[in-house]
């Protein structure tokens, strides 16, 4: 088992924050640099993107693609946001999105990911050799581009 996290703190409004993050489409779309690139695909949409929702997930990383569907399985507005893993090559799979207000312009968001690699102990030396790296510097870009776009230093996607 492994869990990635990653934090940054946000110049907008934790209302603002969470409405980006609650379309995974949204976050994945800033998943983008040389060794990873990742894609959402929303299947079965719930009110407001909340629990039950499903999405396909896409990933790339460091050449090695992998597929999985996720549920949303926690939905609190504008405290955080949970999907797990319900079909695909992972042991387990769960992403946490946490959102803490820090004044009225100012948010924390914690993306945290737990995981474990199939294929047994080769998994395991997978994971320390490429995966986990690749995953931390994906997550750590997505949240940097996400700041940028939502403190006003980019253009946030209209779907």
């Amino acid at each position: 088992m492994t869990i990635v996290s990653k934090s940054i703190d946000i110049k907008t409004p934790v209302e603002n924050v969470f409405t980006y993050f609650a379309r995974p489409e949204h976050v994945s779309d800033q998943i983008k640099n040389d060794a990873v690139g990742m894609t959402v695909i929303p299947m079965d949409i719930k009110e407001g993107m909340g629990v039950g929702t499903t999405f396909r997930i896409i990933g790339d990383f460091n050449g090695k693609r992998l597929e999985w569907d996720c549920e949303t399985t926690e939905f609190v507005r504008n405290e955080r946001i949970s999907a797990k893993q319900i079909t695909g090559p992972f042991k387990h799979w769960k992403i946490t999105n946490e959102f803490k207000s820090l004044g009225d312009n100012l948010t924390k968001v914690t993306m945290s990911v737990d995981y474990a690699m199939p294929f047994g102990p080769l998994g395991a030396i997978l994971d320390k050799a490429k995966f986990a790296k690749s995953a931390e510097r994906g997550m750590e870009t997505a949240l940097y581009n996400v700041r940028g776009l939502l403190e006003g230093n980019g253009s946030i996607p209209v779907y």
